[in-house]
């Protein structure tokens, strides 16, 4: 499982603009429909519904909200990096900055979970973070988000 099967250069946001994880979820749900062609109040409510299980804030300024969608045919992924740190709820109790929204088909099991694999090893890597949250526009960010994989072929 590699970045480049989750994220697409469409599927990368420079500078969203949120001042609550609600507004935060509510406007990847919209990109999130325009990509999948699924209805954007549905993967809203399954983002909200996984929050309500635990913050999907996992430290460090970044969050992996995530969740199944029955009709969907693969698996989506959306980076977002904010314009400004909002309150996430993390389990650091630090603001979040840094957002990799995944979705998953309703059958997939072990391909969901392998997916947050990687996008966590990812996002846990603290100069991967620094040079994020250093890039400006959507080409950069996306060729950081797969510049490892480049380089580990």
């Amino acid at each position: 499982m590699e970045i480049t099967d989750l994220v697409t250069p469409a599927a990368v946001v420079a500078s969203l603009k949120a001042t609550s994880k609600k507004q935060a979820l509510q406007e990847l749900a919209r990109r999130a429909a325009e990509l999948t062609g699924e209805q954007e109040r549905a993967i809203f409510d399954v983002l909200l519904e996984r929050e309500r299980l635990g913050t999907t804030g996992v430290g460090d300024g970044v969050a992996i909200p995530h969740g199944k969608l029955p009709n969907l045919r693969k698996l989506v992924g959306i980076f977002a990096r904010l314009e400004r740190p909002i309150d996430f709820e993390a389990i650091d109790e630090q603001p979040v900055d840094l957002i990799f929204l995944l979705l998953a088909p309703g059958t997939a099991g072990a391909d969901h979970l392998k997916a947050l694999a990687r996008v966590s090893r990812l996002l846990r890597d603290r100069q991967m973070r620094e040079k994020l949250r250093g890039s400006e526009t959507r080409e950069a960010l996306y060729a950081l988000l797969v510049e490892q994989q480049a380089s580990a072929a």
